[in-house]
């Protein structure tokens, strides 16, 4: 485990769009997450994410950094209509950083900043059935199971489960 002050969220900088693509472009990152994040991963579209990621309208996206060091990025994707005050949280660790405690680290600030800064009354995550890791990970951090949608998951031409975890303040 490393210490928390260690570990710093920060907005994702145009600096970052090498370090992003290289830990992005990694097919075991992309089987937990959604298809669209492209794979292959690119330079190219580490720029269009970085834009994203800055757009004052859009979600709250930032790096997580070790030692100042890019390994991962978090984000906070407001709900619409009647979702509104609601969000999803959504996380990905480069591979050369997994079993350090940063997501765990990152998804504790990341709800400070939804509860406090952004005045959510909820944030949500979907976990892959076969993302125990992930589901670790918001369990440490209060989040609550909600249910499961069975079949509800098409990835790698494959059928999965999606586990629902949701926090109130």
């Amino acid at each position: 485990m490393i210490e928390d002050n260690k570990i710093a969220l920060r907005p994702l900088e145009a600096s970052d769009r090498k370090a992003f693509a290289l830990l992005a472009n990694n097919r075991n990152i992309w089987n937990n997450v959604r298809n669209r994040m492209p794979h292959p991963y690119t330079e190219e579209d580490a720029d269009e994410f970085i834009l994203l990621a800055s757009s004052p309208d859009g979600p709250t996206i930032r790096a997580i950094t070790l030692d100042g060091t890019l390994a991962g990025v978090i984000g906070l994707h407001p709900g619409q209509d009647v979702y509104e005050g609601t969000a999803e949280l959504g996380y990905w660790i480069g591979e050369p950083y997994w079993g350090l405690g940063l997501a765990s680290a990152a998804v504790k600030e990341m709800i400070s900043i939804g509860f406090q800064k952004l005045n959510l009354r909820r944030i949500f995550a979907s976990v892959y059935d076969y993302n125990v890791a992930s589901m670790r990970v918001l369990e440490k951090n209060g989040f609550e199971k909600e249910g499961v949608a069975k079949a509800a998951v098409l990835k790698n031409g494959k059928v999965f489960d999606e586990v629902k975890y949701g926090l109130l303040p």
